[in-house]
């Protein structure tokens, strides 16, 4: 079979890589990809949004399957074009791609299906927002434990954590009157701010059958500790000790199935990945947000564990007849993908910086570099082309085990201004011992 994955970062990536290893895939194809996945597979100069050409690639060269990596064109209606094409397609609807593209309407979801979420308020205007925050907080200005979010898609950076009124007040700003996020901003919700543990439980489903997938822990924020910045993630860990199977299971009946249940009530079918971020407060699980896609860098850990054929897996899924796959075989060793950035990241970066070293990281056992920001140059060499650079991945007997190995591969990677977190999966070694 001949496949398409859409996209051109670190989850396609590990996507592309998966698929290439099933008996039954032939072609393998991604758009537009990048240095990694002209290894991999075969890239081809078409850009994920570009709906039209992708349809038209697709028909002649007869791909049996394609498969939709980036939120973006999900929400842009990539799937229901296929199909109106008689194409076989994986990923959610436009309708259903909403739970990802807005906040407000996964918000309205999740009231629906009766799921601890934190409370929120929804504003389309920057001053009623203003004067919500002023009041409420009047008598307690340094003590305001809000998330103020944009409404829309935003790279994963439009949620901003406040600590103060004067903090809450500039979040309002940046999203409503600078718009630093564009149109996401139109509409921003206010919601309390959770304390926890933060945990990533992906599903795949076609919309009855739902197979939840090991739990990962993503790192949104840029610094050690958890500091700095949110970004769109520095490394991320599978399975995460945080979520035992009891409540993985609580998360399955009580978050999960009442959530497709729902969105088929609303005629809103969901079929493909539904990722739940969640926190795991003193009052319980609670979720943070919907994804609709693998997450990134979640994705590359939990893949490089999964050891059914991942081919099956998406074609099963996406013609309804999911519940005939057996449980998943998964390799038992825990996995750890670490994000290396360009200098800047996630601000402005430079582009175009010589990538050395990776010949050398690829030599090491049960290693895998995953290119996220990278394209070739001229002389085929691996150059920078992104804030995320590559998602170094690895396995280990335990956690400590592949974090070591993850880092080894780190130290022999280098270009000007190269950087990443050094913390990567220490909270899930401390419950290891």
């Amino acid at each position: 079979m001949n496949v398409l994955v859409v996209g051109s970062g670190g989850r396609e990536h590990a996507i592309a890589w998966k698929i290439s290893q099933s008996n039954r895939s032939k072609n393998v194809y991604v758009a537009s990809g990048n240095a990694g996945t002209a290894v991999d597979a075969q890239n081809i100069e078409i850009a994920s949004d570009d709906i039209p050409s992708l349809i038209e690639f697709a028909k002649k060269n007869q791909i049996g399957l394609s498969v939709i990596g980036p939120e973006i064109p999900l929400c842009e209606g990539i799937v229901d074009a296929f199909e109106a094409e008689g194409l076989k397609v994986f990923g959610p609807s436009k309708s259903a791609a909403r739970l990802e593209g807005s906040k407000v309407f996964c918000k309205n979801v999740l009231r629906s299906a009766d799921v601890p979420t934190a409370d929120f308020h929804e504003f389309k205007d920057a001053s009623i927002a203003e004067r919500f925050i002023n009041e409420r907080y009047s008598e307690t200005p340094n003590d305001v434990p809000l998330v103020v979010k944009a409404d829309g898609l935003a790279a994963g950076k439009g949620a901003i954590v406040c600590g103060t009124r004067d903090e809450a007040l500039e979040a309002i700003d940046i999203i409503a009157r600078q718009r630093q996020f564009g149109n996401a901003g139109d509409r921003m919700i206010i919601e309390d701010r959770m304390q926890g543990i933060e945990a990533s439980i992906l599903a795949i489903t076609d919309g009855k059958t739902i197979l939840t997938l090991p739990p990962a822990e993503d790192h949104k924020r840029a610094h050690d500790g958890d500091a700095g910045p949110n970004t769109g993630g520095m490394g991320a860990y599978c399975p995460t000790p945080s979520i035992d199977e009891k409540t993985l299971r609580w998360v399955e009946s009580s978050v999960l199935v009442p959530t497709v249940h729902v969105m088929k009530r609303q005629r809103n079918p969901f079929r493909g990945i539904l990722y739940a971020g969640m926190m795991l407060t003193p009052q319980g699980p609670k979720v943070l947000e919907y994804n609709v896609r693998f997450g990134d860098p979640e994705c590359q850990p939990l893949l490089m564990r999964l050891k059914t054929d991942f081919l099956d897996l998406l074609e099963a899924t996406v013609d309804r007849r999911l519940s005939e796959i057996g449980p998943l075989e998964w390799d038992e060793r825990p996995s750890v993908c670490v994000v290396m950035a360009s200098e800047g990241y996630p601000g402005k970066y430079e582009k175009g910086r010589l990538i050395r070293g990776l010949d050398e990281a690829s030599k090491l056992e049960d290693v895998k570099v995953f290119h996220a920001g990278t394209k070739l140059d001229s002389d085929g060499n691996s150059v920078t082309n992104g804030g995320r650079v590559l998602g170094v991945t690895a396995l280990g007997e335990t956690v400590a085990a592949a974090k070591l190995q993850a880092y080894k591969a780190v130290k022999c990677i280098r270009w000007d201004g190269a950087w990443c977190r050094k913390d990567i999966a220490d909270k899930a070694i401390t419950m290891e011992i």
